[in-house]
């Protein structure tokens, strides 16, 4: 019988409930956006593009702070679990927002993916006995349960999870400082001479524009305050609070950081180059820093539990807000009374996940590759979703200045700067498009999303028939 009434309470409730602080937003958005990416990835784009990698990372940091600006706009004015999805479908229309949704979605569980395969590796090497399969699963397993307890669970422990991330950071920037001022006297590097030394743009330009793929790939995230804040108390206050703190911090995590690196240690570093061996660990071992590699294998391991935590979240809240459009199955907008968590959409996620994780037991695919090839595309779909907000915002705004709604948090210099962050985007893609390392994933990924739309639009005509 009590069977029975908790799987009532779940059908019949479909509304989410407001658990998270204002210090779960702002760390779930520094989270979200702190993968390993950051720490793993970076090293790869800083031995492809040379010291004029941080110029990809400003670029990118710059474009991020542009488009957190347009969607706290959005946002304040009309808070919503499906954040720019909904704006898209508001504001360009049904087909738009089914869209970006689906893409959005596939996304975080992609990344889930990725992660646990990533996590799956650092404890093979601690623990060799036991197999990289077996980790990459019981992690998955283990991390997206989290996702199952109230609202309020998950934020703490992607609190936590975030600040280790945080003051790992803060760390590396206060060694990397005092190492380039000559302050730091234990390894083997200092100064700023390899900044230049080796050549700022060894390479040519094209592998820097190259890098912005990659570098919007780990941008990518610090939206999620937005799409949580409807989970909280006064989410339009929160919401100004966290699109302005989010901004220089990740700026100063990501541009500081890799800055840090180029001037220390020299592009062309054999061991930048290295799959998965990462730039800060490189840097750290130059500076003379003990247990380096435990160190950099811990922080990467919290990194990638915590952004898995809040891959999961994002991709349920995101599935939850398509059932409430329409756009999904209704069953994935039913949430579970007394914690308004959405069950369905939950574990729709998660099986999806699982089964990507599920690829590194086959004989016949490469799971590296596979995976490789899914986070090299969502690059395209992190440009993509940021296109969609900037004119969706174009249009949100004009609507909402014509209907004489008030805008607590408003755009700069608008539509000036909307304009020249829609064609900066453009071409970017059109570049890429070109480009021989990166035409195959800018087509396809452009290939899927149109694929994504025409369903769209096919729904959109459908809905409007049944209207009539």
């Amino acid at each position: 019988m009590d069977a029975s009434v908790a799987v009532d309470k779940v059908q019949h409730d479909s509304h989410l409930k407001a658990g998270l602080k204002s210090r779960h937003l702002t760390m779930m958005s520094i989270g979200g956006v702190i993968g390993g990416s950051l720490f793993v990835g970076s090293g790869s784009v800083i031995h492809s593009a040379g010291p004029a990698a941080v110029l990809a990372f400003l670029t990118g940091g710059i474009l991020m702070m542009l488009i957190m600006r347009m969607l706290g706009e959005m946002a304040t004015a009309s808070p919503d679990t499906g954040s720019f999805s909904t704006y898209a479908d508001r504001a360009i229309g049904r087909w738009a927002g089914f869209t970006i949704g689906w893409l959005y979605w596939g996304y975080w569980v992609a990344l889930m993916a990725w992660e646990a395969y990533v996590a799956g590796k650092i404890l093979n090497g601690w623990f060799p006995s036991i197999t990289v399969n077996v980790f990459v699963l019981v992690t998955t397993l283990l991390l997206i349960s989290i996702n199952f307890f109230n609202v309020k669970n998950y934020g703490e422990f992607e609190f936590w999870f975030a600040l280790i991330k945080v003051v790992a950071i803060v760390c590396f920037l206060v060694v990397g400082c005092l190492a380039v001022l000559n302050l730091w006297n234990l390894g083997e590097v200092s100064g700023i001479s390899n900044l230049t030394a080796h050549g700022f743009v060894p390479n040519g330009i094209e592998p820097v524009v190259g890098a912005m793929l990659g570098v919007m790939f780990a941008f990518l995230g610090a939206e999620i305050a937005t799409i949580a804040a409807s989970e909280s108390k006064n989410p339009s206050q929160q919401i100004i609070k966290t699109t302005k703190s989010v901004v220089w911090r990740v700026g100063l995590f990501y541009v500081g950081s890799i800055f840090l690196i180029v001037c220390l240690i020299p592009w062309n570093d054999p061991m930048l180059g290295q799959s998965g061996y990462g730039s800060y660990r490189r840097t750290l071992e130059l500076l003379g820093v003990p247990g380096a590699e435990m160190l950099m294998n811990f922080v990467v391991l919290t990194s990638v539990s915590s952004c898995m935590i809040s891959a999961h979240y994002t991709a349920s809240r995101m599935l939850f807000s398509l059932a409430t459009r329409g756009d999904a199955p209704a069953c994935f907008k039913l949430t579970r009374s007394g914690t308004g968590i959405p069950v369905y959409a939950i574990i729709g996620s998660c099986l999806v996940a699982v089964v990507l994780a599920l690829i590194n037991f086959s004989d016949t695919l490469r799971p590296r590759d596979v995976l490789d090839t899914l986070m090299n595309m969502t690059g395209t779909i992190a440009l993509l979703v940021y296109l969609v907000i900037a004119c969706s915002q174009l249009k949100m705004r004009r609507k909402l200045e014509a209907g004489g709604r008030d805008i607590p948090l408003k755009m700069w210099l608008f539509p000036w700067l909307t304009w020249a962050v829609i064609l900066f985007i453009v071409v970017c893609l059109g570049v890429m498009s070109f480009m021989p390392d990166y035409q195959v994933l800018v087509v396809s990924t452009g290939g899927a999303g149109i694929c994504v739309a025409l369903i769209g639009m096919l729904r959109q005509r459908r809905c409007a028939k049944q209207s009539l």
